[in-house]
């Protein structure tokens, strides 16, 4: 397992060389295996990057073949299916309904006003039931990528710091029912899920994120800093800009 930190002088040149990266990253899965496995996340650098990918954007996907990636996410809002709050209706307004993807392969969290009502339990089960039926093992898929923003205290998807969902250490998915970061109910994938994964991407910008990255890097607890906790099975991918990295030694 390697970690790699790669430092831009903009957001825009972080987020277009991660998407870059994200072609060459699938499309050798898809080559390897047939199928590859994406777990998305939201925030301003995640929606940026499936911009870059979606048709006219800053970066050629012609060796991908969209109808053979499972999309997954890394966390939701447990709100009604068209707030505009849902990552997953920001991914598809960024990228999935530009692209031929296989409806059957585009897994979401059900919403507040779905299947199970306001029941946020039963819908975090129902995804973790989702993970299951999607593994080898019957657990969790082994995913070729997940990407992760972060908050400035060092939140990754909705693990926050000093919260049961950041300290589960068997459970796949679970429920958050007090974000401090609003919304409150959250569905969240949880460490044993995200460190399957053999690529984990960090897209980090802005200072106010430059002490989480640091104690990320050096070595921090992840009750504390969650971010220090996530890690890819093969790598580990940093990609900053020069605000959020002001704080790593050198």
């Amino acid at each position: 397992m390697t970690t790699e930190t790669l430092v831009f002088d903009d957001r825009d040149m972080l987020t277009t060389t991660a998407a870059t990266r994200f072609v060459d990253v699938v499309s050798r899965a898809q080559r390897e295996r047939g199928i590859a496995s994406v777990v998305l996340t939201g925030g301003s650098n995640g929606i940026a990057i499936l911009r870059a990918l979606a048709p006219g954007g800053d970066v050629d996907t012609g060796e991908l073949d969209w109808s053979r990636i499972d999309f997954y996410w890394g966390d939701e809002r447990f709100v009604p299916g068209d707030d505009p709050e849902r990552n997953v209706g920001q991914a598809f307004d960024a990228l999935l309904t530009h692209v031929p993807v296989d409806p059957a392969r585009v897994h979401p969290v059900a919403a507040s006003d779905g299947a199970f009502g306001d029941d946020i339990e039963a819908a975090a089960s129902d995804y973790a039931a989702t993970l299951a039926a999607n593994a080898d093992d019957g657990v969790s898929p082994a995913f070729d990528l997940h990407l992760l923003g972060m908050g400035g205290e060092g939140h990754i998807n909705s693990l926050f710091p000093h919260a049961a969902a950041t300290a589960e250490n068997v459970r796949t998915v679970v429920s958050v029912e007090d974000s401090p970061k609003p919304p409150p109910r959250r569905v969240t994938l949880t460490f044993p899920a995200l460190n399957r994964s053999a690529q984990v991407w960090f897209l980090v910008s802005g200072a106010d994120k430059a002490d989480a990255v640091a104690a990320a890097h050096s070595g921090a607890s992840r009750d504390d800093w969650p971010c220090a906790g996530a890690h890819g099975t093969s790598e580990t991918v940093w990609f900053l800009d020069d605000a959020a990295a002001g704080k790593l030694s050198v």
